[in-house]
């Protein structure tokens, strides 16, 4: 193995191997840590954790687990891989992990580049953008886990670490790899060990990629691996994959905008039922009812608990945000076992927590990446008569759901 990769969750995971596997390199996804050697072929691992949102010392002992695993099997350079809008609180997990990450292997350049032009996440002057506007004035303010208030990335990340935070400017970016390799090395005489990097178009992110070469530890979102898989003498060609034929259902958690766009597209078109988290948390409707409502529809029946932030606000005034997430994550576990344990060939998890749901719920343990979806988004092997898509709330088209079933299903 080549190049190791640590995620903070599901959906994630499976954008960063999106990317690697279009950039030429033959990657698998991982279910947290392995308890077994990798198969010779691999060269890029991507070991999924649900660590986004945990308490700090756990994610770090569960991401310092993952390390241990991904140097046993040889890697050259590693990666720890968040979110595009670099989902976190001030007392968040990205500082903590990248710290023990960047102790543990000795790095002292430690790139910070959550940047996804494709998806509409740029860095400029340190800020993180979704497409015109700060990530502080976006549907990210609202996130009931962790709310985005402040777009600087470099004040946004200081409270979390225990170094100093340094910052490459567009301007260096634009002059190319050299340029950038030469900014890094300015930011690390400057006493910063973790240093933000601008980029804007995804030409920023290959020579970002290119100027990491031979770096022990990049962290950032998946749009800056675009680079890397040159680094490793890959050459980008089109994943292989086997159509999957089969009844087919989506289950979505997410709240973000995009998502509740797709639900209100999706339920137009498709049967869809909502689920409401108080019937859930009271015990006034389960995972049988769900999968057999499921079970006895046509077309891509979809059953979501996206709501809008002032709903979910209330829910969580009334029940506590803890008890109201794992309710929620537990039923979507349970139906997604239930529908496959029936017959279901194709799931189409969307949100972070409701993919990682899933993920477990399913007890998969590794997947092999197959074909772009959506940007950030591929069709996902999990075994021969199973296929899936683990979707972050924010990505996907408005027809995602539509567009995923034909690409799992060999139609697009």
């Amino acid at each position: 193995m080549l190049l190791g990769c640590i995620g903070d969750d599901f959906t994630g995971s499976s954008d960063l191997a999106n990317t690697l596997a279009k950039g030429g390199m033959r990657v698998t996804q991982y279910s947290g840590v392995p308890d077994a050697p990798a198969q010779d072929h691999v060269q890029a691992g991507v070991v999924a954790l649900k660590s986004r949102s945990i308490a700090p010392e756990e994610a770090v002992a569960q991401s310092l687990g993952a390390l241990d695993w991904l140097r046993a099997q040889g890697c050259e350079q590693f990666f720890f891989k968040y979110c595009s809008t670099f989902d976190s609180t001030p007392e968040g997990n990205i500082g903590p992990v990248a710290d023990a990450l960047a102790k543990a292997l000795g790095a002292h350049k430690v790139i910070v580049c959550p940047a996804f032009p494709g998806t509409g996440r740029s860095i400029y002057q340190g800020h993180l953008f979704v497409n015109d506007t700060l990530l502080s004035e976006s549907g990210m303010r609202n996130h009931p886990l962790t709310p985005m208030t402040d777009a600087d990335i470099r004040r946004w990340l200081t409270p979390q670490s225990r170094y100093s935070v340094g910052h490459v400017t567009a301007a260096d970016v634009f002059a190319g790899a050299e340029a950038i390799a030469s900014a890094l090395q300015r930011e690390h005489e400057a006493g910063h060990r973790h240093i933000v990097v601008d980029a804007i178009r995804d030409e920023d992110l290959t020579e970002i990629g290119r100027a990491a070469k031979g770096l022990p530890l990049i962290t950032g979102g998946s749009g800056v691996a675009l680079g890397l898989p040159s680094n490793f003498g890959c050459v980008a060609a089109p994943a292989p994959w086997q159509a999957q034929d089969g009844k087919c259902v989506a289950l979505s958690g997410s709240c973000s905008i995009a998502t509740r766009a797709q639900v209100a597209y999706h339920a137009a078109r498709h049967p869809a039922r909502e689920i409401i988290a108080g019937d859930v948390i009271e015990g006034r409707i389960g995972a049988a009812e769900i999968v057999e409502w499921l079970s006895a529809q046509e077309g891509i029946p979809l059953a979501y608990s996206s709501a809008d932030p002032d709903v979910v606000r209330a829910v969580q005034e009334d029940y506590g945000r803890e008890r109201s997430a794992a309710a929620i994550e537990s039923l979507f576990a349970d139906v997604a076992r239930l529908v496959v344990e029936a017959g279901v060939t194709r799931v189409l998890p969307a949100g972070g927590e409701t993919s990682g749901a899933v993920v477990e719920g399913l007890g998969l343990r590794a997947l092999e990446i197959g074909p772009e979806i959506d940007p950030g988004v591929p069709a996902l092997r999990a075994g021969p008569d199973l296929a899936l898509a683990l979707k972050s709330g924010n990505f996907g088209a408005e027809n995602y759901f539509e567009k995923a079933a034909a690409v799992l299903g060999g139609e697009a």
